[in-house]
């Protein structure tokens, strides 16, 4: 897993091309990173979120195979709950031609259970992202060192 931390990194550090939004190099530069179980989009995303003293928000978009087309970043700080973004997600994840997106949040409180407005809500996005045509593949709550993945739970 160190060198898929690695390579996100490197994606990182050369691909950001607006605050909270990265994008990986272009498909000749180097292979796209598939993300296609919870415990690879968590490897990828826990860095975003270890330390976080707030409440943070990331999407990762996919394209039909599962490769990472870009991640956003949504500044949800200053919240008591998370509330979704829906409107800037999708804008987001029509422009990139996203046919699949993984979203994660943080609880800062240290308790990665799904809440009751954390299900309503997903439940809303995933209804969202089908008309779309886009798939939701999961939604994780990193919490300190522990994440949960709705998938995994059986919520989606």
């Amino acid at each position: 897993m160190a060198a898929l931390d690695a390579r996100f990194q490197s994606k990182m550090e050369s691909g950001t091309d607006l605050v909270g939004r990265h994008r990986p190099p272009p498909w000749w530069q180097e292979p796209a990173m598939i993300v296609d179980t919870a415990r690879a989009a968590a490897d990828l995303l826990s860095p975003l979120f270890a330390g976080a003293a707030g409440e943070k928000l990331a999407v990762l978009h996919l394209d039909a195979e599962r490769r990472m087309i870009a991640l956003e970043e949504h500044d949800v700080s200053g919240r008591d709950e998370i509330e979704l973004p829906m409107r800037a997600i999708f804008a987001a994840a029509l422009r990139d031609k996203a046919r699949g997106m993984i979203i994660a949040h943080n609880h800062p409180s240290g308790d990665p259970r799904p809440s009751r407005a954390d299900k309503a809500a997903t439940r809303r996005l995933a209804e969202t992202a089908d008309a779309l045509g886009i798939i939701l593949h999961d939604h994780l709550i990193f919490a300190g060192a522990d994440c949960s993945s709705f998938r995994q739970l059986g919520l989606l």
